[in-house]
């Protein structure tokens, strides 16, 4: 294998590792969407490791979102309503007790009605 695709492999299966690592994060903080980083995360192993490309799609969690969106079943309700409770329950705690500054505020519930109304177009899976 010459050197540039060496390369190449590695740092495509850095950013994979990297956008697993925030789609992991973003299972727990409303803020960080999943399943995009996960799909990334397919997309870059897919083109440097299968080993990792497997394990990915096939793992219990993880597989799941990425099944779900390429077959085009959506998301959850439970999912979507456990997101959004969080989202608006982290949002408001903090826009009522954490930011002072009037614009951050504004720009926080614009994120999270932006945020919602992406959740709630969104193929609802059964």
């Amino acid at each position: 294998m010459n050197t540039l695709v060496r390369i190449k492999k590695t740092c495509l299966t850095s950013i994979g590792v990297l956008s697993l690592a925030l789609g992991i994060i973003g299972i727990v903080l409303p803020l960080l969407p999943t399943t995009p980083f996960l799909l990334l995360s397919a997309a870059c192993f897919a083109k440097s490791s299968d080993k990792f490309y497997q394990w990915l799609i096939t793992h219990p969690w993880f597989g799941e979102y990425i099944e779900n969106y390429r077959s085009g079943r959506g998301i959850p309700m439970k999912v979507k309503i456990s997101t959004i409770a969080l989202l608006w329950l982290s949002m408001g705690s903090s826009i009522i007790f954490f930011v002072d500054f009037f614009p951050a505020k504004i720009m926080m519930l614009t994120i999270a009605l932006c945020v919602s109304c992406y959740l709630l177009t969104r193929p609802t899976a059964t």
